[in-house]
């Protein structure tokens, strides 16, 4: 019986050394594609041009996540401006000068159910990792 529960335990062990890299790199990498996302809509919502992050900004980048894999309904967008107005209507694009602001989260699901086996306290399936940044608006009527 000794003997049963030692290799239970040796192999549950070996699977979590084995595996445990593989889906923190998963976790980094969608961390770094969330990160270049909210770069690219900055880039382009506070140009010259727009001055503004709107709904169909905010779809375009839900279908180029989806090919990254995400699921696209989970994915949380918040824009906002240093100056309060809102920043996603194209009718009152934000002034050169003032601030842009997007902050993006997508949940965890079940990547730590692996270290849960082994008994390592884990986030929540429902707490979420995010990206944000800023970027001065170029916009100038």
């Amino acid at each position: 019986m000794k003997q049963i529960l030692v290799f239970i335990l040796l192999a549950t062990l070996l699977c979590w050394f084995m595996f445990a890299p593989v889906y923190k790199h998963i976790i980094i990498v969608r961390q770094a594609v969330l990160q270049k996302e909210v770069d690219y809509l900055l880039e382009i919502g506070a140009n010259g041009r727009h001055g503004y992050i709107n709904s169909a900004m905010i779809q375009d980048s839900r279908d180029r996540m989806e090919e990254r894999g995400f699921i696209p309904e989970d994915l949380i967008y918040i824009v906002e401006t240093t100056t309060g107005i809102g920043g996603t209507d194209a009718s009152t694009p934000v002034w050169r000068g003032a601030g842009l602001r997007l902050h993006m989260t997508y949940p965890y699901h079940r990547l730590f159910v692996i270290d849960q086996l082994v008994g390592i306290t884990v986030p929540a399936a429902s707490n979420r990792m995010g990206a944000s940044g800023m970027k001065m608006s170029e916009y100038v009527p």
